[in-house]
C-alpha cells in the first residue's frame, strides 16, 4: 500500500472541482459525518485520458473508510463535476503544514479559502452541530413546505407546549435538513444560553448508544440527550428495527415529553409507512404534528435558483435559471447540482452556456433517463423499500402487506420502462395481465388522491434512479 509523505498541490481547476463536489456530498450524508471523513480530503488529480481521479485522504483508516461507505455517492457528484471521470483511487496524503517553502506557506493559506467552500463551514458549533449557514432568512418557502415550515416556526416559538412532537417527512433533496437546521439556529438565537438545544442524525444517535453498550457508558449517553430542552434529529427512519437504539430513543424521547422539552424529527416518509418501527415509538410519532414536504413547484424553484445565483461572485443569466427551473423538477439538490456545474462551467472553464450544454449538464445531474433499469431492479428495490423478501413479491400471496408493494412495481414497470400489461404479469409472478392492468390504474389513481402513496413511489423512484 503506497502512502504520499508529501504535500501535493492541486491546481486551481481541481480545487474548484473538489469544493463543488464537498457541497454536493455534504447535502448527501450526516454532518458529522462530513466533518470526520471528508472535510481534509482532497482531489490530487485528474487523469482525463485514462477516465481517473485521485482522492487523497489524511490517513489509512480515513482511506478505507471512505473507499468503502462513500466511493458511489463521490464518483457520481465527481463524474457530475467532469464528465471524463469513470473511477477513482484513493491515496493518504500527508496533511503536514510545518514546511518553509513559499509555495506551500500560500497553499496553507488557501486551505482556508479557496480549497474550503461555504458549504463546508467549519463553523459548525460542536455543542449544538448546528451550521450558521442554514437560517429561515435563507430558506425559500412555497407550497410545497409551507405547512412545515409554519409548524416548524410555531413550534419554536413556544417550545414543548405546541406541536410536540414535530414530524417533518419528505423525500431526499427537498429541503428537511435546512428547516431543522434552521430551526434549531433560530432557537440558538432567540433563547441564548436559556434553552440547551441539539441537531443529531439518527446514526449519530445509533453510533452513540452501540459505544455506550460495548463501553458500557450509557449513564453518559442518557445525561447528554435527555438533559437538553430542544432535540431535532433528522432521518429517523433508521432506528428502525435496531431494538436497543429505539428502546433508548423511546426512553429519551418520554423523558424529554413528559418534561415538556421539543422534539422535532425528520424522515423520508410518515411514521405510518416505517415498516419496521416499533409500534409504541410510532404511535408516539403520531401523537403530535406530522407535515410533509413535497416536490416544489416551478415558481419555488425558480426562486431558489434566484437566490442562490444572487450569492455568486457572476451573473447567471435568466433564461438558463428558467430552463433550469423547468427542467430539473424532483428535487432541490439537483437545482443546485446543476446550477453549481454551470457556474463552474462559465466562471473556471470561461465556457458560454448554451441550451444543448446546460441539456447536457442536466441530463448527467438528473440522470434524467434511467436506460438501464431492469424490471428484476424495480423488484428487488420495492421489496427493500417495503423490506419485504423480494421472492414475496411474485408468488401467490394476497396479504395486505404483500399485495400493495406488488401493485407499485407493475406501475412503475409501465410507467418507467413502458412494458406490455402481459409482460408485467409476467414478471410478478406469472398473473394475468388483466392484473396488471387493474394495479396499474389503482396506482395511478391513489398517487392523484393518496399523499402517503404518492410519497412512496417518489421515493423508491429516487432510489432507482441512483442505481
Amino acid at each position: 500500500m503506497m502512502v504520499v509523505m508529501r504535500l501535493v498541490h492541486e491546481p486551481m481547476e481541481e480545487r474548484e472541482i473538489w469544493k463543488n463536489v464537498l457541497g454536493d456530498i455534504e447535502l448527501q450524508i450526516s454532518k458529522p459525518n462530513f466533518l470526520t471523513w471528508l472535510k481534509n480530503s482532497r482531489l490530487v488529480s485528474v487523469d482525463k485520458k485514462e477516465g481517473v481521479g485521485l482522492v487523497g485522504l489524511p490517513n489509512n483508516f480515513a482511506k478505507e473508510w471512505v473507499k468503502n461507505r462513500y466511493h458511489k455517492i463521490i464518483l457520481t457528484s465527481l463524474r457530475n463535476m467532469e464528465g471524463s471521470i469513470k473511477n477513482i483511487d484513493y491515496v493518504v496524503v500527508s496533511q503536514n503544514r510545518s514546511a518553509t517553502n513559499e509555495e506551500i506557506k500560500n497553499d496553507k493559506k488557501e486551505d482556508g479559502a479557496a480549497l474550503q467552500s461555504s458549504l463546508i463551514d467549519s463553523k459548525i458549533d460542536p455543542k449544538t452541530n448546528l451550521n450558521p449557514k442554514y437560517t429561515f432568512k435563507n430558506f425559500i418557502v412555497g407550497s410545497s413546505n409551507e405547512l412545515a415550515t409554519a409548524a416548524t416556526q410555531a413550534a419554536i416559538k413556544d417550545i414543548g407546549k405546541k406541536y410536540n412532537p414535530l414530524f417533518v417527512y419528505g423525500g431526499v433533496g427537498l429541503g428537511k435538513t435546512h428547516l431543522l437546521q434552521a430551526a434549531g439556529n433560530e432557537v440558538a438565537s432567540r433563547y441564548k444560553n436559556m434553552a440547551r438545544v441539539l441537531y443529531i442524525s439518527s446514526e449519530k444517535f445509533i453510533n452513540d448508544v452501540v459505544w455506550a453498550i460495548r463501553n458500557r457508558r450509557m449513564e453518559d449517553v442518557k445525561k447528554k440527550y435527555r438533559d437538553i430542552d430542544v432535540l431535532i434529529i433528522d432521518d429517523i427512519q433508521f432506528i428502525g428495527g435496531k431494538t436497543a437504539t429505539e428502546q433508548e430513543f423511546f426512553y429519551t424521547f418520554n423523558t424529554l415529553h413528559e418534561n415538556n422539552k421539543q422534539i422535532i424529527i425528520s424522515s423520508d416518509r410518515p411514521p405510518s409507512a416505517i415498516p419496521t418501527l416499533e409500534e409504541r415509538l410510532r404511535s408516539r410519532f403520531e401523537g403530535g404534528m406530522i407535515a410533509d414536504v413535497t416536490y416544489p413547484d416551478y415558481e419555488m424553484r425558480l426562486a431558489i435558483l434566484k437566490t442562490k445565483a444572487q450569492t455568486q461572485p457572476l451573473s447567471i443569466h435568466e433564461n438558463i435559471l428558467e430552463q433550469i427551473a423547468a427542467k430539473v423538477q424532483r428535487n432541490i439538490r439537483e437545482l443546485e447540482g446543476v446550477l453549481n456545474k454551470v457556474i463552474f462551467y462559465e466562471q473556471y472553464k470561461k465556457q458560454k452556456i448554451d441550451t444543448k450544454k446546460l441539456d447536457e449538464i442536466i441530463g448527467e445531474a438528473t440522470q434524467a433517463t434511467p436506460k438501464n433499469i431492469t424490471p428484476g431492479d424495480i423488484i428487488r428495490v420495492v421489496a427493500e423499500f417495503f423490506e419485504i423478501p423480494a421472492s414475496d413479491m411474485t408468488n401467490k400471496s394476497r396479504k395486505q402487506e404483500i399485495v400493495e408493494p406488488r401493485q407499485i412495481a407493475m406501475f412503475l414497470m409501465r410507467d418507467i420502462l413502458k412494458l406490455s400489461f402481459p409482460h408485467i404479469g409476467e414478471k410478478l409472478g406469472k398473473r394475468d395481465h388483466t392484473t396488471a392492468i387493474h394495479a396499474c390504474e389503482k396506482i395511478s389513481r391513489e398517487t392523484a388522491q393518496n399523499p402517503a402513496i404518492n410519497q412512496k413511489i417518489m421515493l423508491i423512484r429516487e432510489r432507482l434512479y441512483k442505481l
